[in-house]
């Protein structure tokens, strides 16, 4: 990661290593599984998971922000987005990454770009109209947090053996269903995707896992480097609150982009928590509120 001058959250990130360690440890088993059930054809499921994750990697956060509806614009067209971002890249000693806005009443933020090199910076026109200048510069700081420790990049290596089982789980059920054999043949299209539906749902949990520990990560990073956490926290309650004056046909619109955002299009209660992209809000606004009374703000 390039140098910047966003402060880092040591136990986060050893609670992050962990569970990337845990995802990749499942993914070298999921792989073996699969070359010693395929037998010969093991190079042709390597090859189809390199082009697979090559994909991913590549073209999933341009194609998100496609389908987010991000249009970039230049300093003239948004002078206030333009100088908020260009002081948060000053006293954050980074590149300033592509800014761009999506037209759209959901009031919110994203990132996207696998580099710093290669990012861009969205905020929606609902998220201009009713944020103040301070609590959006706490959003686009929050952000420019996840664009400075690469957390799209990171989110899509972990998310990736996720989009693989459930593709195998699917070539296996419409392979299985379209062809006859032996009984172990039966067998093997039996336990092909059993076993890949438990990886699926092992690596999504895990996913989900990490990009919480990643928001909460970027809300202290954010808050941190503009030195108010208070106006974080206000964006945040502001935000949450706004949402549900949102039409519910746009929220289940944009909530396939949820891991995306600054916060979730729709949360849920309960167990729904278990599945969520980002903290509660309760979580965040906590760790915002002891993060004020570390540094004596009110």
């Amino acid at each position: 990661m390039a140098r910047t001058r966003f402060a880092s959250d040591h136990g986060l990130t050893r609670r992050m290593v962990l569970t990337m360690f845990l995802i990749g440890l499942l993914y070298v088993v999921f792989v073996g599984v699969l070359i010693a059930a395929f037998g010969q054809a093991w190079p042709l499921i390597l090859v189809l998971a390199g082009g697979l994750f090559f994909v991913q990697f590549w073209f999933s956060d341009r194609i998100a922000a496609y389908s987010m509806g991000a249009r970039e614009v230049t300093p003239e067209q948004a002078p206030e987005l333009h100088g908020a971002v260009d002081r948060l890249c000053a006293l954050a000693d980074m590149p300033k990454p592509k800014v761009a806005i999506a037209d759209t009443d959901v009031p919110n933020a994203f990132a996207t770009g696998r580099s710093q090199k290669k990012s861009m910076v969205c905020a929606t026109t609902g998220l201009l109209r009713r944020l103040e200048p301070d609590e959006l510069e706490g959003v686009l700081a929050h952000e420019l947090s996840h664009v400075a420790h690469r957390d799209v990049a990171v989110m899509t290596v972990a998310a990736f053996l996720g989009v693989l089982a459930g593709l195998i789980t699917r070539m296996a059920l419409w392979t299985g269903l379209s062809r006859g054999g032996r009984n172990n043949q039966n067998v093997l299209f039996l336990l092909i995707p059993l076993i890949s539906a438990v990886v699926y749902v092992i690596s999504f949990l895990l996913t989900r896992l990490l990009s919480r520990y990643r928001e909460l990560s970027a809300d202290r990073a954010g808050a941190l480097l503009t030195g108010r956490p208070s106006a974080l926290a206000s964006a945040l309650t502001k935000v949450s609150g706004q949402m549900g004056r949102i039409p519910t046909r746009d929220l289940r619109q944009a909530e396939p982009f949820n891991a995306f955002y600054f916060a979730p299009a729709l949360s849920g209660d309960g167990l729904s928590k278990l599945f969520s992209s980002h903290p509660t809000l309760e979580q965040r606004l906590d760790r915002l509120g002891r993060l004020s009374a570390e540094l004596g703000r009110p």
